[in-house]
């Protein structure tokens, strides 16, 4: 299992640099048209949802590596590993919550912007730019249940020193 959300967390970080590198491509696309003084109005929109991509996906991967949202200073002052296991649990299943109601809302508003279309891109559609928010929350709800479950398993085994 540890394989395949390993595999999946590349996946997603591949995914996020894909889409980074499209919006540095066309930022500076955009920089040498406007100083050559040529309009590229597409670019804009690319540029944005492009990122946004790339910020969600890293987003989502970042969880699985527990870098996207701690207490440590809290973490650091408890002396007992049962204690910190236990507080890295609720920590898991309060993000969870959080990336259960990304998905719902992520797919309402895929959903809801499917067959709009980009401004200065008709021929795209909007939806598929949203749907990163229901595969951030869906991704990163896999790696909260998974860090939890091996959290879990620790603390059966006597996560205590």
């Amino acid at each position: 299992m540890k394989k395949i959300i390993d595999g999946l967390q590349k996946i997603q970080i591949a995914i996020g640099g894909l889409f980074l590198l499209i919006f540095l491509v066309t930022v500076v696309y955009q920089i040498i048209c406007r100083y050559m003084g040529v309009a590229a109005m597409w670019t804009e929109d690319v540029s944005m949802y492009s990122f946004i991509w790339a910020v969600f996906m890293g987003a989502a991967a970042m969880v699985h590596s527990n870098a996207h949202f701690a207490f440590t200073s809290m973490m650091d002052s408890l002396k007992s590993e049962r204690t910190k296991i236990m507080l890295q649990i609720v920590i898991n299943l309060i993000v969870l919550t959080f990336c259960v109601l990304m998905i719902f809302y992520g797919y309402t508003a895929a959903k809801q912007f499917w067959n709009f279309r980009w401004i200065n891109i008709p021929a795209m559609k909007r939806g598929p730019t949203w749907l990163c928010i229901p595969i951030c929350g869906a991704t990163a709800s896999i790696y909260l249940i998974y860090g939890t479950i091996e959290q879990i398993k620790k603390l059966i085994k006597g996560g205590n020193s």
